[in-house]
């Protein structure tokens, strides 16, 4: 039998990983090329060398439980597979007219995907658990492959489907044979490889928001041995949120994609792929929403900016004073070799990707000029290897070994400047903290003449242009050498062994400065003494009726017998604490220093490295309890190595404090929260049962799965705070089965229950969340589908298709950070998470589609997503600089629209 692998990723140890496989990759290219050359017959009949056409059914796709996957390395149906996989075949992508992979999570309860603050950032979860967007360093949680070749960031997994056969979605640990950043499981893609018959499609959509998609592909054999393909894509919509500030819409698409492929088969033993790719987009994305305002929200109106009011939160209204940038370029090459020699498959893997994503956003989200600028600009360059040897013997034992190379270059510069509005806006915030009794002429005016220069502040706090510019830069070079063992007792039963040892080795280097004259201020310097005295002396008085800033009643009341003596404490007690930071009067002002500089790293004390490595496991037992009913049990461990803050709120760790002050390193109004997340560890328990009764099949998995140092990514306003929950868990099981009552009608269901804890997380950035519920993990995510495929006498077909996709309510997020308080005995923990609570989130979406496809390849289709209109909270965070206001971001309205194609 011939076997087949999908691509699977993992890590590198040192320098002379690379060359060293590059070379065995070559090496091993070149001697199967030239033995296949010696034994290339002179000519093959043309019945052996011809395929089925691009779109044509076969075994490769399969029905129900018969669909061919490949999340063990090896072509096995869905039902003899021991492993949780939920299978998207291409006949599903078009029916339910899923349009790229934000769309998948209809159709895979135990899936979310999140698209948030741009194009290039989308979130995955598998059984709630998942991370990695908004954030280069991060790694995610979730490993996404497309043609066995790793996508490592979110910018790089964006794209609209090409020429797609199946999406196999693995749940729990993966890292076994998917290496480190598979602890949670894996999304892989697998296109149709070039067929030996002429054949293709196109097709052509438009719908709601005048949105116009073109597609297609055509592939077939250019010599006998060689044959190649070519897709290409188009996805135009008008943008669904109108931005009553700039008077344009946002939330657009428009897109575009090519890919080529080429297929060599000189014999029947060596097939070599050549996969190359590229696609752009250059969208107005993403709207946010203001779903709770505050005083800053009445300041921004006072100024002539404008939110959307809370009741009109799904209104697609927002506001911004100007338009958001996303222009991203995605390319790469890939080559897979497979030969076989004998009972032996040899696969090599190469790959070379790029995505450059350049950004800018309006992020405070109001059409008042107050933050000018957020701009970011990423580019990523990714080189992996793999190589694999697997056997196919005819005795009880078979087994793969393989080894995995990664190296990955970030560099990003990232700038945030303040807008034209911002210095009023930062004066009204000045004010009202004091109660109108500074402001930002006072404050600069007395810190420059306590300094010897009256003149030097004038006119510079919160001034226009003034921000942060930020470079960062990553390289990440790790390996990993795996193994996986099945060895079968009797007719029934199999054990499986793996283990998987990965090393991973990151350098980083971060360099923010400021030029916010403001946040530079240090508002404890020893020069604002006599300021701060005479701030905590009016303060005394004001609290015994007298007015500090009437000179008589001051007078009188120092020299009055009777209150000379409070006089006299009042004054003893401002020059006691005038030095005191825990009760300089001015504290209230250092919550808006919002662009403090930062320690560059590396530094003497920081050497801006990490170097993690791990063994992961596999075990388990599968038994064929008769042909059609399979159960297996499994122990997995998963791992992710250290993710790196590339934000402005990396900052050192706590531990480093003393050692930076003695290297005189530290800054003005120096920070600590982290530079990096340790490396995170997962392990599952899971039992499962697969049957195919022919007219029925059931797929069930339940499972007990824990990540320990689960890398939490929160957003705080002004940053993101990167760090480790001590141990994460969940229960829960899974339900996949599908129903063929008559040939023409099928109905399926698939329904995940979760019960997530956070068991220990004292550190996160809300404080101690130690037994709460982690958010953005529903307790029931279900899909109920039905499809009717009735023939016409001239093999024309009339096709219905409907599913329904329900999550129960949940949180978005477990609180949010601008509603703590240090004054507060548990430091505003209850209050950050009481907040969060008004803001629950329940998906309800139907989708149909009715496809009338004749018997010369024509098809017609109408469809819709989203039918009844329904619309919810994707995800919240605090108002970027707005104390106690809440922003968020809302999930797309109804569409719907019309298709044609054409196969042949």
């Amino acid at each position: 039998m011939k076997i087949v692998f999908a691509g699977r990723r993992a890590s590198a140890v040192d320098s002379l990983a690379r060359p060293a496989l590059l070379a065995g990759a070559a090496g091993l290219a070149l001697a199967i090329a030239a033995q296949a050359h010696a034994q290339a017959p002179a000519a093959q009949p043309a019945e052996e060398m011809a395929q089925p056409a691009a779109d044509a059914p076969s075994a490769a796709t399969g029905e129900g439980n018969e669909i061919i996957v490949t999340a063990t390395k090896r072509e096995q149906t869905l039902q003899d597979i021991p492993v949780a996989v939920s299978v998207t075949t291409a006949q599903t992508l078009e029916r339910a007219q899923i349009r790229d992979i934000q769309d998948l999570q209809s159709v895979v309860p135990s899936l979310r995907v999140n698209q948030l603050q741009s194009s290039a950032n989308t979130n995955f979860f598998i059984r709630g658990f998942g991370n990695g967007a908004n954030n280069a360093g991060i790694e995610p949680s979730v490993g996404v492959f497309i043609d066995g070749v790793y996508r490592s960031r979110s910018a790089g997994q964006v794209g609209d489907f090409p020429d797609v056969q199946r999406i196999e979605v693995l749940r729990g640990p993966q890292s076994t044979l998917f290496g480190k950043n598979a602890s949670v499981g894996v999304i892989s893609i697998v296109t149709k490889a070039p067929q030996f018959t002429l054949g293709g499609n196109v097709e052509a959509s438009y719908g709601n928001y005048n949105a116009v998609v073109l597609k297609g592909v055509i592939t077939g054999p250019i010599t006998k041995d060689l044959a190649v393909s070519l897709a290409g894509g188009y996805n135009r919509r008008d943008g669904y949120n109108e931005d009553l500030g700039t008077g344009n819409k946002t939330n657009e698409r428009n897109r575009w994609f090519v890919r080529g492929q080429a297929l060599y088969e000189p014999t029947s033993q060596l097939k070599i792929r050549l996969i190359g790719d590229y696609a752009k987009v250059n969208e107005n994305c993403c709207g946010v929403v203001n779903l709770q305002p505050s005083a800053a929200t009445a300041i921004i109106r006072a100024l002539g900016g404008n939110v959307n009011a809370t009741s009109d939160r799904f209104g697609n209204h927002v506001y911004d004073n100007f338009d958001s940038t996303n222009k991203i370029e995605n390319y790469g090459l890939s080559g897979q070799v497979d030969y076989e020699a004998g009972p032996l498959t040899f696969t090599s893997i190469t790959a070379y990707r790029r995505t450059n994503a350049v950004t800018n956003q309006d992020s405070d989200f109001s059409s008042a000029d107050l933050i000018g600028r957020n701009f970011q600009d990423l580019r990523i360059k990714t080189f992996t290897q793999e190589l694999r040897l697997a056997t196919n013997l005819e005795g009880p034992l078979n087994f793969l070994l393989g080894g995995y190379y990664f190296n990955e270059n970030i560099k990003q510069a990232n700038q945030i400047t303040l807008g034209t509005q911002f210095r009023p806006y930062g004066n009204a915030l000045v004010q009202g903290a004091t109660g109108g009794a500074l402001s930002l002429p006072v404050l600069e005016g007395t810190f420059g003449a306590l300094e010897g220069n009256p003149g030097k502040y004038i006119g510079q706090f919160f001034a226009t242009g003034q921000g942060l510019d930020e470079h960062y830069r990553l390289k990440d070079e790790a390996f990993s050498v795996f193994a996986q063992a099945d060895f079968k007792i009797g007719d029934r039963l199999t054990l499986t062994g793996g283990v998987n040892y990965t090393k991973d080795k990151k350098n980083f280097g971060i360099n923010v400065n400021t030029t916010d004259a403001f946040s530079q201020i240090n508002l404890d310097n020893p020069a604002y003494a006599p300021f701060r005295k005479a701030l905590l002396l009016g303060g005394a008085l004001q609290s015994a009726g007298i007015d500090p800033n009437n000179a008589a009643a001051v007078g009188a009341f120092a020299t009055n017998p009777a209150t000379a003596p409070i006089f006299a404490a009042f004054n003893a007690f401002a020059t006691a604490n005038q030095n005191n930071p825990a009760a300089n009067p001015l504290n209230a002002l250092k919550g808006f220093q919002f662009l403090p500089p930062g320690v560059p790293v590396p530094n003497a004390v920081e050497p801006g490295k990490t170097s993690d490595d791990k063994f992961t496991y596999l075990a388990r037992a599968a038994y064929k309890i008769t042909d059609q009913v399979n159960v297996y049990a499994s122990f997995a461990t998963g791992f992710k190595a250290s993710s790196i803050n590339l934000s402005r709120d990396s900052r050192p760790f706590p531990s480093d404090a003393a050692a930076l002050s003695a290297a005189g390193l530290t800054q003005v109004n120096q920070t600590f929260t982290t530079r990096f997340a340790q490396p995170e560890n997962s392990t599952v328990y899971e039992l499962g049962l697969k049957a195919n009764w022919g007219v029925v099949s059931v797929n069930i998995a339940a499972f007990d799965q824990i990540i320990r140092n689960f890398q939490s990514n929160v957003f705080t306003g002004l940053g993101f705070v990167l760090t480790n929950a001590g141990k994460q868990s969940v229960k829960g099981f899974e339900f996949e089965g599908t129903a063929r009552p008559t040939p023409e009608l099928t109905l399926s269901m698939a329904l995940t229950y979760l019960k997530p804890k956070y068991d220990q997380f004292n550190l996160s950035a809300l404080g101690n969340l130690s037994g709460t519920r982690p958010a953005g993990i529903p307790a029931i995510s279900a899909t109920w589908g039905a499809q009717y495929d009735h023939g016409f006498a001239n093999d024309d077909h009339l096709i219905a298709h409907l599913d329904y996709h329900y999550e129960s309510p949940v949180l978005t997020e477990e609180g949010l950070p601008n509603f703590l308080d240090a004054k507060l005995p548990d430091g505003g923990t209850a209050n950050a998470i009481a907040a969060s609570r008004q803001f629950m989130a329940e998906v309800s979406e139907l989708n149909a589609s009715l496809t009338y496809a004749m018997h010369n390849g024509m098809e017609l289709s109408v469809w819709g997503r989203n039918l009844t209109d329904h619309r919810y909270l994707l995800n919240i965070f605090p108002s970027v600089a707005q104390l106690t206001s809440v922003s968020g971001y809302t999930s797309p309205p109804r569409t719907y629209g019309v298709s044609g194609r054409y196969r042949f």
